[in-house]
């Protein structure tokens, strides 16, 4: 009996020791070593973001870990514990909840219409913040998502489009037929997709000192309403669309008057102009003929003007 136990504990030590104190680090993954719950640290060394305020930079001041490198095996005691973190770019559907299964996150718009927003986001662990993805908070991804969604929620409640926040189809002067379909929220919200993206990617810059994640890009592809508003929304734009083709219509058509009317102004000044020019240019002659050669000559032109009409003529009555 002696035997077997002191066997069983050279083979328990010989698996605690030898076995599970041997460890590999994978291409895509970083270690950190725990020493009786405690990381390894770089010196005193901390993280410090510029973006925070003073009373942030106290809250989310965290000291910097050494790292384990890809590679192995490594060796660590007992005592000491190993966390391995993948630090490759991922994707997560933005439906992720481990509380809750649901197939859209809904949001309300500047004009009280609940819709549902769906996509992606992609997004890596901070290797440089391992310390704030370990042991700051249980479920950082889970943080993460809930303070994105907080922020999606409140961008959507008071988004209003750029090219169109000062539009409105009263006011003709600043109204086209494209921007006529401008003004609901939810289709200002499809029309700006990109711009709706960076904006969310700018507000979560700083998850990666608060949970040591980096948000690698935001990609929100739809805005779904319920049924009923989407049915609501088709029947406004084909309106507004009808409205906008009518305007571009009697544009173009007026358009065309005007400058129909503009050539017509234009060939009847030419013409005018092409009368009056022989006769300027006769006055011109007799005016020229007068003052070198006086009234006499005037008057001879006056007789071989009329020597052609008088052949030409079949009868003359002479007046006194």
């Amino acid at each position: 009996m002696i035997s077997s136990f002191l066997l069983g504990v050279l083979v328990f030590i010989l698996y605690r020791v030898v076995i599970s104190a041997l460890y590999i680090v994978k291409p895509d993954e970083r270690a950190v070593i725990t020493t009786f719950g405690r990381a390894q640290r770089l010196g005193q060394s901390m993280i410090k973001e510029s973006a925070f305020n003073d009373e942030e930079l106290i809250r989310y001041q965290v000291p910097r870990l050494r790292t384990i490198q890809p590679g192995g095996p490594y060796f660590k005691w007992p005592w000491q514990e190993v966390h391995k973190v993948r630090v490759a770019t991922e994707a997560i559907d933005l439906t992720w909840d481990p509380t809750k299964l649901q197939h859209s996150v809904e949001a309300v718009t500047k004009d009280n219409l609940t819709t549902g927003v769906g996509g992606q986001i992609r997004f890596r662990i901070a290797e440089n913040n391992l310390y704030s993805y370990c042991f700051n908070v249980s479920s950082p991804l889970e943080h993460v998502m809930g303070y994105f969604i907080s922020v999606l929620r409140e961008r959507i409640a008071t988004f209003i489009d750029p090219r169109g926040q000062h539009l409105g189809i009263g006011n003709e002067s600043n109204t086209n037929a494209v921007e006529l379909s401008e003004g609901v929220s939810i289709n200002d919200l499809r029309k700006n997709l990109p711009l709706l993206n960076a904006y969310m990617e700018q507000q979560c810059h700083c998850t990666s000192a608060r949970y040591g994640i980096e948000l690698d890009a935001a990609l929100i592809t739809q805005i779904d309403p319920p049924p009923e508003v989407d049915r609501a929304l088709s029947a406004i734009n084909t309106t507004r669309n009808q409205v906008a083709a009518d305007i571009s219509t009697a544009r173009a058509d007026a358009e065309q008057q005007i400058t129909m009317s503009k050539r017509a102004v234009e060939i009847a000044h030419n013409t005018a102009q092409a009368e009056v020019a022989p006769l300027q240019e006769l006055a011109h002659i007799l005016m020229h003929m007068k003052a070198s050669g006086g009234s006499a000559s005037l008057q001879t032109y006056l007789r071989n003007l009329r020597v052609p009409l008088l052949r030409r003529a079949t009868r003359i009555i002479r007046t006194h």
